[in-house]
């Protein structure tokens, strides 16, 4: 029994994150580190917590965006104004390990939790950074949003199809990919702390995340001297590596090598594709798409999606279903691998994507957890409990002894 809930504490148990962040990059950079492990304390503001607890979909009066991404996490509302409540942050970060925060650049400062503050009064801290466009840079000042760092960082000029209007990527990409490199950068920090015992500073800027997300796209224009355009579902550097027509639906089918071209070839019942000299080579098929395209097609327009997938898989060509998002509640590959978990909540629960990052030695989310999100300040108590000693019988008596000057910090 000890030895099974060691393993459920997972690799970062032990860590305790403050977690001053709103909406999406940053709840959802700590929730990957909850799900490692991590003690993650949500700072609340006084009245409406953070703003995704009003953005629905909504079970009753809970909000399924918000329980999404706070799951596993504490919450406490504290007023930055009352110096009894800076007494208790002050508290707070003697013990904790990491802050998290993605207000734009100034805002930590002037309320007195600047980073460089922070470095001087608690070096152990690792304190990261969220912003749009990073805390250096004549664009530091300017708000990002998921929708401005997509359009502004190219991702939007790829996506779509060449005759169509440029096109977001269908999830927030910008606020998601600065979530993981934020990730990357405390986890790297804290490996650093080992070392040295001192806390570092991490920036993340969402438009350097899209930049460094966009794959060839920057060395392919340096490189070609042509500006990178939408090429559909089609990838611009190999053939076939796009979905084609079935006659009930569309597959993809990537045959990203001379090999796997064979092989699908063989697989379709038509092998005189691979000896034509237009699709020899990857580079000719990427020349001649549209001829390969419509070769490729005449065969699988010939019978159901399901068909070619059993065909291809057979044959070892990397191919799939183009899948709605409901299929995925029950694919037998996310199941084996607990992707997809509950979260409870006061009217039930619902489902949403597990913990990917699968660890030796550390049990997996699991679909029968009981995963929570925390009620606005739920922890309260508990959190000041444990910071003032003696329980909470105690704490009328310390919060009484404290000013309370509501002036700005």
């Amino acid at each position: 029994m000890a030895e099974q809930e060691q393993l459920k504490k997972g690799p970062l148990d032990g860590i305790t994150v403050l977690d001053f962040s709103r909406v999406l990059a940053g709840p959802y950079c700590t929730m990957v580190l909850a799900d490692l492990g991590a003690r993650v304390i949500k700072i609340e503001k006084i009245g409406t917590g953070d703003d995704t607890r009003a953005f629905g979909p909504f079970v009753e009066d809970q909000s399924v965006y918000f329980s999404c991404f706070n799951r596993g996490k504490e919450s406490i509302v504290l007023d930055i104004k009352s110096p009894r409540d800076r007494a208790l942050l002050e508290r707070m970060f003697d013990t904790a390990d990491v802050l998290v925060e993605n207000f734009r650049p100034g805002v930590m400062d002037r309320l007195g939790y600047g980073p460089d503050r922070l470095a001087r009064t608690h070096p152990h801290l690792v304190y990261a950074s969220i912003s749009g466009f990073g805390h250096t840079g004549p664009y530091s000042d300017l708000p990002g949003y998921d929708m401005v760092v997509q359009a502004m960082g190219g991702i939007m000029s790829l996506t779509g199809w060449p005759d169509g209007r440029p096109a977001r990527v269908g999830t927030s990409f910008g606020d998601l990919g600065a979530a993981l490199f934020a990730c990357i950068g405390i986890v790297s920090a804290l490996f650093r702390r080992t070392q040295d015992a001192q806390g570092r500073r991490v920036d993340i800027g969402m438009l350097d995340c899209q930049a460094a997300l966009m794959e060839t796209a920057l060395a392919r224009c340096d490189v070609e001297e042509k500006t990178p355009t939408r090429t559909g579902d089609s990838h611009p550097s190999l053939a076939p590596f796009e979905s084609f027509e079935a006659a009930d639906g569309r597959l993809v089918i990537a045959a990203g090598n001379d090999a796997l071209f064979l092989l699908m070839a063989d697989a379709l019942k038509r092998p005189q594709l691979a000896s034509d000299p237009r699709f020899l080579t990857n580079d000719l098929r990427c020349r001649n798409r549209a001829e390969m395209v419509t070769a490729i097609e005449d065969v699988t327009r010939t019978a159901p999606v399901a068909h070619w997938i059993e065909q291809l898989n057979e044959a070892g060509v990397p191919c799939a279903p183009i899948n709605t998002v409901d299929k995925l509640f029950d694919h037998p590959q996310l199941v084996a691998r607990n992707m997809i978990v509950n979260v409870d909540i006061a009217a039930g629960s619902f489902r949403t994507a597990g913990n990917p990052i699968k660890l030796a030695g550390h049990v997996d989310l699991h679909p029968e957890d009981a995963l929570t999100a925390p009620q606005l300040n739920e922890h309260h108590s508990a959190i000041l409990a444990e910071l003032l000693g003696d329980g909470p019988g105690a704490l009328a008596g310390a919060h009484a002894a404290q000013p309370n000057d509501e002036q700005e910090p």
